[in-house]
């Protein structure tokens, strides 16, 4: 039998990787070779990421105070707003990184041009990172790591050239092998430009005449408003909420989270079922990604959706669960453990209380001195009385009263040894009784 592994250790990733887990207070290693500071940092800046990510909002501000929206561009921002973040959430996250349902051609290359309009980056690009972030998650191969803190994992990592090495590996040939992916990457820069800035704006342009509006609301701060959607789950939802399956990581589940983020904020039950089609698994929990997908379905568009067996899903509930009661019972005084309970033979323990004024009262094994709890019995001083060296199972069991948790939770504190055999044994009195029906009783009856 293989002996079990500690929680700390290297599992082989590669034949030039391997994989620690960390720590709950690991610190990871630096990613460059000097510290960064304001001297040095421009060696190691992504210009373009840099220029884009920083010139968006400011656009999108003058737009705001130079543009006066009208009520129809509004509407139709918040529309393009929602249909280019699925885009991302049901495209790029589900169907491709995970590969938690099937596309049919149409709702695939609907998806592909919309997350290209939310400029993220092409499909074979974020997916690959996505999934080298859930099989490296909160290590230091981990793009986007929660550890390295809250403005790296949302934005930070973004900003900087990081080296190539220090990303772990992930598969992504079968997105080599799809044509539609392929044919994305292949012409993303053309398609970013037309629907991420041209096509918001020749809507509104052509639609009502509202080209400047087009422009600065569903074409900029529509795109400002996708990109931190979406950079959210890699930074709070790693950072707000509770690990209801699993906290040896970090992602949470919190509806703050999944509010911003078109659903993807329950994101503790998605690194631990990934190609789950869903991110919120009961019906109260806000995930329009997941109804989206399950009405394309409705329609033929989409089919083979995965959801994990609702048998393991509950496993994982009630281990945390258990987790957490444990944690909380550590905290509380349950007495002396019953295996650390000096052994007495009934003999001894009547001994004591009859010749060494111990009052000490038996229950179904277990001695319990109660002296100093005579006083405050509910039930009166004498009940205890009666009872001292004695065995008082049954009284205590219904035969006097049928006590409750409370009762034996309190107990618990006054345990001082346990009775061998649990009570009184018959063969082992020097002068055992008479057995009501024994040889001699037969012999007269017969």
């Amino acid at each position: 039998m293989a002996t079990p592994l500690p929680p700390t250790f290297v599992v082989p990733a590669t034949q030039t990787e391997t994989r620690r887990l960390p720590l709950e207070h690991d610190e990871l290693p630096p990613l460059f070779p000097e510290k960064l500071t304001i001297t040095n940092i421009w060696k190691y800046l992504d210009y373009k990421h840099v220029l884009g990510l920083g010139l968006t909002p400011l656009i999108a501000l003058y737009g705001l105070l130079t543009t006066e929206i009208q009520t129809k561009t509004l509407i139709w921002s918040i529309v393009y707003y929602y249909a280019t973040g699925l885009g991302i959430t049901a495209g790029y996250h589900r169907l491709w990184a995970h590969r938690a349902y099937s596309a049919g051609p149409a709702m695939s290359f609907a998806l592909a041009l919309l997350g290209a309009g939310a400029v993220e980056g092409s499909i074979k690009w974020w997916s690959r990172g996505h999934r080298a972030h859930h099989r490296w998650t909160d290590t230091e191969k981990d793009p986007y790591s929660a550890h390295r803190g809250l403005f790296f994992s949302h934005i930070g990592w973004m900003l900087i050239k990081r080296p190539g090495w220090k990303i772990g590996h992930a598969d992504v040939d079968d997105l080599n092998k799809n044509k539609l992916v392929q044919w994305q990457h292949k012409h993303y820069l053309p398609l970013v430009l037309f629907m991420g800035v041209i096509f918001p704006t020749i809507v509104a342009g052509l639609g009502w005449g509202d080209w400047r509006g087009g422009y600065f609301y569903a074409a900029i701060l529509r795109l400002v408003f996708v990109h931190h959607a979406t950079f959210c789950v890699n930074s709070l939802a790693h950072w707000l909420g509770e690990g209801p399956f699993d906290d040896r990581h970090s992602p949470r589940d919190h509806f703050i989270t999944a509010f911003m983020t078109l659903g993807e904020g329950y994101h503790n039950f998605h690194h631990q079922f990934p190609q789950d089609y869903r991110n919120a698994i009961r019906f109260y929990q806000y995930d329009p990604t997941k109804w989206v997908i399950a009405i394309c379905a409705f329609f033929g568009l989409a089919s083979h959706l995965k959801t994990f067996p609702e048998n393991e899903v509950r496993k994982g509930q009630l281990q945390m669960i258990e987790k957490k009661v444990l944690e909380k019972k550590t905290k509380l005084q349950w007495g002396t453990p019953i295996a650390d309970l000096p052994v007495l033979s009934f003999e001894d323990y009547q001994h004591a209380c009859k010749n060494d004024g111990k009052k000490w009262i038996l229950l179904e094994g277990v001695v319990y001195d109660v002296a100093e709890f005579m006083n405050e019995h509910p039930g009166g001083e004498k009940y205890i009385k009666m009872g001292v060296g004695k065995d008082m199972t049954a009284a205590f069991n219904g035969g006097m009263y049928d006590h409750s948790n409370a009762a034996r939770n309190l107990l618990s504190l006054m345990r001082v040894a346990i009775v061998e055999f649990g009570g009184e044994v018959e063969a082992q009195k020097k002068n055992p009784s008479v057995p009501i029906y024994g040889d001699d009783h037969h012999s007269k009856s017969e």
